[in-house]
């Protein structure tokens, strides 16, 4: 049986601060999320936070770990180059690490970005047309989206650099022939959007299986994009629920 949630707070070190370890209790249960709706792979992608209070601080995974596994506590402190601030079993990925450094480097407002390489993102970031207005879902997330050319795996720094310049102030990008990214002012508005982003994905992954496919009306698409424009801070509604759920499951992230 889960336990409460106030009794997990036993479990913060004296160092890590309140608003801290909020922000490490809210990575880990999206690193917990992502696993529990089969987005992860294995240990290699990654999802960032930015320690409140610290703009040149960030979390991410410890690179060793199962999703499934992170927790709180687990989470690494890294600088912008990816030097780990403090002791820590694992390292981390300097690979993953770049596109994350990217995005918080130029984005300040930026509190969390998350990277998958989803069955159905990996398919529609290797389809030139890359993500259709097809279903409701995808509508939420169109205008939002950009591109990002494949340039190799991301070791070199020099594409910080073109990485911002193509995401620009949208906050979803389809890294072309590699997945998935969305990055928002908190966790929970950016796992949201990428839920939307991935189903999206997965839809029309699913529609292109067979028969025409049946485009809505450019009203309908413009329509569904000014009714939507604020459905990213849908994710604090959600967000509750969602831990809620993973709560029931294993509360273990909390640790």
């Amino acid at each position: 049986m889960a336990t409460s949630i106030s009794s997990h707070n036993t479990f913060k070190p004296d160092a890590i601060s309140e608003a801290e370890w909020q922000t490490r209790v809210d990575l880990a249960a999206a690193y917990r999320l992502v696993a529990h709706y089969g987005w992860d792979d294995i240990i290699f992608t990654h999802l960032s936070a930015r320690v409140p209070g610290n703009d040149h601080h960030f979390l991410i995974n410890p690179f060793g770990m199962l999703f499934g596994e992170i927790t709180a506590s687990s989470l690494v402190k890294v600088d912008e180059e990816a030097n780990i601030i403090g002791n820590s079993e694992y390292g981390v990925n300097p690979a993953g690490f770049t596109i994350h450094s990217a995005v918080h480097i130029a984005r300040p407002e930026v509190g969390a970005v998350m990277h998958l390489h989803t069955r159905a993102g990996l398919a529609i970031s290797a389809q030139k047309s890359g993500l259709l207005p097809l279903t409701q879902t995808a509508m939420f997330v169109t205008p939002r989206v950009t591109y990002h050319d494949f340039e190799g795996v991301a070791l070199n720094h020099e594409e910080r650099e073109r990485i911002v310049a193509d995401l620009g102030e949208k906050d979803l990008m389809i890294l072309r022939n590699h997945g998935t990214l969305a990055a928002g002012n908190t966790i929970q508005e950016t796992f949201i959007m990428l839920y939307f982003l991935e189903k999206a994905c997965e839809a029309q992954v699913a529609a292109q299986t067979g028969g025409e496919l049946n485009f809505p009306s450019d009203e309908a698409i413009a329509t569904t994009a000014e009714q939507t424009k604020g459905i990213h801070m849908s994710g604090h509604k959600a967000w509750p629920a969602l831990l809620r759920m993973l709560d029931r499951q294993d509360d273990s992230y909390r640790q």
